[in-house]
Order: C-alpha cells, then structure tokens, then sequence
C-alpha cells in the first residue's frame, strides 16, 4: 500500500524581505487524499498560531523572525514532526523559540494525542513523569520550576523507537538549559503501550 511508504515532503518557503522568513513542510502523494488536506491543514494552523503568539508575547516590534521545521519519522505509517518558531523583538534581552511537534498515525488517519499512544485506562502520565525525573537526576538537570503533575497531551515527538517528551524555555528549566527534552524508549514503556497504535507499530520487528 502506498501509505507504508516514507510520505513525500514538499518544503513552503516564505520570507516578507524584512526579516521573516516562514519554512513549513507540505505533504504531497498520498492516495487518501482527505488525510493529505487533514495533514496539511494542521501544519498551516500549527505554524500560525507559533506566529501569533510569539507577537502576542510582546508588544516591542518584531525585529526578526524565522520559522523552521523537522522531521523526526517517517516510517510504518507514522508522521512525526516539529515545528519551531524563532523571534526577536526589540530592545529584548535575547530572542525567544517556541516549539511545537505533530504526529500523525496515517493508519487511523488522524492527529495522535499523548494518550492515543497508550492502552485506554493506563496511567501513562505518571509512568512517563517518573522516567523523566530519572533523567533529570542522572543528567543532573537544574530545575527552575516543578514538573506539572500532568504532562501535555501534544509535547512530544516519535523518532524511531523512541518517545521524545519535551517542555517549552522557561517552563521548567532556565533558558540556557534549552529545550528540555526527555527521550524515552517503546521498552521502557512496552506494558502499557496500545501494541495496535503509532509506538507499537514502531517497536515491532
């Protein structure tokens, strides 16, 4: 079927002349023609709303800008991408960056939530949350804040046979630290991953 092939990728370029420069993907080729316009749809309102908040942030004039994007898979009919937004206002300190990552499962057609990954009823919150605090022990990450007792259903990423997990500058590590990101893989997690959904499908043989 041509959906268990790598999705081709088309790259939209758009820059203003005056120092923003927007670069998202396109998906392009699939026989469900419907998914496409799906896919696409969610990349373009995904890329807007980055924009929008990073002028929302700020009332100082946006001196630069540059939106840029990833693919993290795109294998066994998983999509999995990010997109991140890079601004500059004036008389700012430093620049801030937002991220946002998409995962689509082209088997189910749909945009994957944190918790289409799991088996209903599971409590993956807490199983994922403790693995990130061994990693925050073992790489000794200094913490600016607490983590949320809950994580964010669309923070993460699949790239291979690993979850990445990730939260955004300033949320709970300062901002030197960068984009704290936490990656975990299917068999730490295997007794309670859905062996039907996008990390089962990754983790098998």
């Amino acid at each position: 079927m041509p959906i268990d092939l790598p999705v081709s990728i088309k790259t939209v370029r758009m820059s203003d002349g005056q120092g923003k420069t927007i670069v998202y993907p396109r998906v392009k080729g699939l026989a469900n023609q419907t998914l496409e316009h799906l896919i696409n749809r969610v990349i373009v309102s995904a890329t807007r709303q980055l924009i929008h908040q990073q002028i929302q942030d700020s009332p100082s004039t946006l001196i630069e800008m540059i939106a840029s994007y990833e693919i993290k898979n795109n294998q066994r009919r998983v999509l999995s991408l990010s997109l991140s937004n890079y601004a500059y206002h004036y008389h700012a300190a430093h620049g801030m960056t937002y991220l946002r990552a998409l995962t689509f499962d082209l088997e189910q057609g749909k945009l994957c939530q944190l918790n289409d990954l799991f088996k209903p009823g599971s409590d993956y919150s807490a199983a994922l949350l403790s693995l990130i605090r061994e990693q925050i022990k073992q790489r000794n990450i200094q913490l600016l804040n607490d983590l949320p007792p809950k994580l964010n259903e669309q923070a993460f990423y699949i790239a291979d046979k690993t979850i990445v997990l990730y939260f955004q500058l300033y949320e709970i590590t300062p901002y030197v630290f960068g984009f704290p990101m936490f990656p975990i893989s299917v068999y730490d997690v295997w007794d309670i991953i859905d062996e039907n959904g996008p990390l089962g499908r990754m983790a098998a043989q």
